[in-house]
């Protein structure tokens, strides 16, 4: 009897107790993003010209902070996806999760530093280290967190944090999106609000969910556990996956010198999908971000509603094109559909950069600090 009612008192606890370790985990990994050193990247190069600021004030336009995620053989796709969203003002972080292999890692940092314009500008950097990563779990908002505080610990110069995959791409060349964001206020950040979103159709809220991603090597299915309650501290927002976020409010999510985003976290750290609500839950329950949003995220996205995920392609090219997004995705390697869009919106020519106002500054160094501007 005496063992029965031990293993039952072990057996109500013990997904709190797993909660509480694997919100330990996701803190350490945090903190490790902003107290060591050596989880900086170092530029693709050693070769590279050190880091030139950009002219910044009233007028100019801002510096946008792209981090670009992929996995096993995403490498070309990343490369191409930089290209076509290449400036030099911007700030770029490259990074393969450890679905991939050593030699790609190396072959990725290797296709940039091949690159002449990205080692005349230096301001790409590639992430050597690989982490396990799971696009249902907590080790997604990990990964996102731990490149925002890298992108900070590079150079914190920057206005907004923009997510891309390798499955990205751009139907704005850089030139005409700065232009675009030169005259909004620097603190807006693009959330896309969904009434109905992907969380409540599953009904996984509520459950506790643990990522091993988190504590293991490579990448893991996470494990569900047993039904918890709604939270009623706080009121839960969701929505898009993908956002574009300003580089107070990353601030605020990674210093956490509010409480706001710590005690939502260890909440999201247990949930399904948290990419899907822990930036809106956390901007909409703060009093200083809740007026700073924008309910459009800029992309053209298939959101699936079966496990299967769907592929955009060249049927829906009108449709794409003729939106008000800047981005599209997925779209596979290779597809038609990125050739026509390359062609026909953004003018750029097989492997090389989509062309500018800064592309005649390539290689002039009388002409270098025009391509700041």
């Amino acid at each position: 009897m005496r063992i029965s009612k031990v293993y039952s008192w072990f057996y109500g606890y013990y997904p709190w107790m797993v909660v509480f370790a694997t919100t330990l985990v996701l803190f350490g990994s945090l903190s490790k993003s902003n107290n060591n050193q050596d989880e900086v990247p170092l530029k693709a190069s050693k070769f590279q010209k050190p880091l030139r600021l950009p002219n910044k004030g009233y007028g100019y336009p801002p510096v946008l902070a792209y981090w670009i995620s992929g996995s096993k053989g995403d490498s070309n796709k990343m490369v191409r996806v930089l290209k076509a969203i290449y400036h030099p003002r911007n700030q770029y972080l490259l990074q393969l999760d450890s679905g991939s292999s050593d030699y790609e890692r190396e072959n990725l940092g290797f296709l940039i530093e091949s690159e002449t314009v990205l080692q005349t500008f230096g301001n790409v950097n590639v992430e050597g280290k690989s982490y396990a990563v799971n696009k249902m779990g907590s080790s997604a908002l990990a990964a996102t967190l731990h490149a925002a505080a890298l992108l900070l610990k590079i150079n914190s110069d920057w206005d907004w944090f923009i997510p891309l995959s390798a499955s990205s791409y751009p139907l704005l060349n850089q030139d005409d999106l700065l232009h675009a964001f030169t005259f909004l206020p620097r603190e807006l950040n693009f959330i896309d609000y969904i009434s109905n979103p992907g969380w409540k159709q599953r009904g996984e809220i509520n459950r506790i969910v643990v990522d091993p991603n988190l504590y293991y090597k490579s990448n893991t299915p996470i494990n569900y556990d047993v039904e918890t309650r709604k939270p009623d501290a706080f009121e839960i927002f969701g929505g898009s996956p993908w956002v574009i976020l300003s580089r107070s409010f990353m601030e605020f999510c990674i210093y956490g010198w509010d409480n706001i985003p710590r005690k939502l976290l260890m909440y999201f750290t247990n949930v399904a999908y948290p990419l899907e609500t822990y930036f809106h839950t956390v901007i909409c329950n703060s009093f200083e971000f809740q007026n700073t949003t924008l309910s459009n995220d800029l992309r053209y996205d298939i959101i699936p509603k079966s496990p299967k995920p769907k592929i955009l392609n060249t049927s829906k090219y009108g449709e794409i094109v003729a939106g008000e997004s800047v981005f599209a995705q997925p779209i596979q390697e290779d597809d038609p559909l990125l050739n026509m869009i390359d062609e026909d919106v953004l003018h750029r020519m097989p492997d090389n950069f989509v062309p500018g106002s800064w592309s005649s500054c390539q290689g002039i160094n009388q002409g270098e600090d025009l391509c700041y501007r």
